[in-house]
Formats: C-alpha cells, structure tokens, sequence
C-alpha cells in the first residue's frame, strides 16, 4: 500500500472518531436550544477557529489563491454538505439521537456509489448490488426495531429517520463536489476554510433576512452549551473535516467515506455511557452488518 493511501485511511478513521464524539456533543446541545440554532453557531465558531489554524500554518487569513474553479466547487460542497446535508442530520439527532442518526450515515458509501453510477458512468457489478441491498436492509432491520431502547417512540421518529437519510445524500454529493475542488492540490485546510465560509455567509443571510440571527445566540447564555458547542465545532467542521478532506485527497473517496462511516461502531458504547442508552442486540448486529456490507463494496 502506499505511503498516501495509508494517511488517507488514517486519516479517514480519525475523522469517524471525531465525528462520534462532536455528534454527541451536537446533540447534548441541540437538545437545548434546538438544531437550527446548533447548525448556525457552529459554523460561526468553525470559521474563527479556522481562520486561525489558516493563518497559524500558510501565514494568510483566508486562501485567496485558490481560483475560480475551487471556489465554485468547494463553495457548492459547503451548501450541499453544511447548509442543507447537516441541518437535517442535525434534526435527525435530535429526534432519534447520535447512535441512530449516524447509523443513517452508512449509507454515505452507497449514496456515493449509486450517484457515481448515474453521474459519472461508473458500473455496478452483482456484488456491488448485493451489498448495497445487504446495507440498506441492515439500516431498515435496525430502524424498524419495534420498541425503542430508551422505551419511548418518538413522535417525530419517522422524520428524524428521513432526516438522517437525507444528511447522508448530503454528505454523500458534499464529498463529490469537494473532490473536484481539491483537484488542483489544494491543502484540505483552505478548502475546508472555502466550504465553511460559504455555508456561514448564506446561513447567516437567511436567518438575518428571517430576523432571528441574534437569536440563535442566547443559547450560549449558558455555560453548559457553549462549552458542548466549542467542542463539537473543533471536532466536526474544524479537525473531523479537514482529516475528511486529506482523507478523500489521499485515497480513493469510496475507501475513504467507507472508514468515515465507522462513527455508528463508536457510537455504540458511547451512547450507552453517556446517554444511558440501552442498546439491543438486533441493534448492534444490524449495525455491524450495514458496516460490513458498506466495507465491502469497495474491499471485497
């Protein structure tokens, strides 16, 4: 394997660790004061911390360099992935909670592949077919669990799964769209800076021209919540990002989205010890197995 290759799988995993953690942190806090508002101050806050790591490492605030093309396709990865993809992963976590909305996220890989199909003119071969049947089948086997492991049926349970669904397809053309962007050579640093920096400024506009921008801020009155949104911003759009970037830079973006789909495999211990969650069998075997079928499309 080479040496790149390698940093692009690390990487990859790395960035389902963070991811695990900040969406925790994510859902503690949207829990709070609501997932819109959660979406809006963390890309505020991303944008700082970025414009600091930015210029900490290149010398220059923000990458002014990187040309017409980069600019368009990393500022569309932003809106795709930031704007609209994690508003709805966002509510999904607050309506069926970070182990099960990251479960969703497995099908990031699949979404890929079938928009690769249509797209790009990739094929799928029998297998290929066989395991995005198997994973989708997993993810339904474990959604469609007939009583919840906190013993309570969500009202808005249904929602919270097609929100998920739909964070997953925007992760999913996110990705696509950012792989071009980083066709030039671009340091996955500034192109996560691009990204963060257009879903910022056309989040901002909307809630400006909806007159609720400062509102969304006196969530963080209380110490609790700006402390669990600090540290989710690091982990997700700041470092979880910018190893997702190197990661598909570096290795092949179905490889790469395949190891970043780890996050429901952490999130199981981790939901149990820090939201009490109880966690069936039929859980964690259809968990393993939407992963494995995920794993498989692209290592068997």
């Amino acid at each position: 394997m080479e040496t790149t290759a390698l940093f692009g799988q690390i990487a990859a995993v790395l960035t389902a660790i963070c991811w695990s953690f900040g969406s925790m942190l994510f859902t503690a806090a949207g829990r709070r004061i609501g997932s819109i508002a959660v979406n809006q101050i963390r890309l505020w806050f991303a944008l700082g911390l970025l414009l600091i790591i930015h210029f900490l490492v290149f010398g220059i605030p923000f990458p002014l360099h990187a040309g017409n093309s980069a600019f368009f396709w990393l500022g569309l990865s932003g809106f795709v992935g930031y704007v609209l993809g994690d508003a709805m992963l966002f509510e999904s976590f607050v309506l069926i909670g970070p182990r099960l909305a990251m479960l969703l996220m497995t099908l990031v890989p699949i979404f890929s592949s079938i928009l690769g199909y249509f797209f790009l003119g990739e094929s799928l071969n029998g297998i290929e077919i066989l395991t995005v049947i198997a994973t989708v089948g997993a993810i339904g086997w474990v959604v469609a669990e007939p009583k919840p492991q906190n013993g309570e049926v969500h009202p808005h349970y249904a929602l919270g799964v097609l929100m998920g669904i739909g964070g997953a397809m925007g992760q999913a053309l996110g990705l696509l769209f950012a792989k071009n962007g980083l066709a030039g050579g671009l340091s996955p640093i500034s192109a996560n800076l691009i990204r963060v920096s257009v879903a910022a400024v056309i989040l901002g506009l909307i809630s400006v021209f909806r007159g609720r921008f400062l509102s969304y801020f006196k969530g963080l009155k209380e110490r609790s919540v700006l402390i669990q949104l600090l540290g989710a911003s690091f982990l997700g759009p700041v470092l979880g990002v910018v190893l997702s970037l190197a990661a598909i830079a570096y290795t092949r973006i179905g490889i790469a989205s395949t190891l970043m789909s780890l996050s429901p495999l952490f999130l199981i211990p981790l939901s149990r010890l820090f939201f009490k969650e109880r966690i069936s069998v039929r859980a964690i075997a259809g968990t393993v197995v939407a992963f494995a079928a995920s794993a498989l499309l692209f290592f068997y």
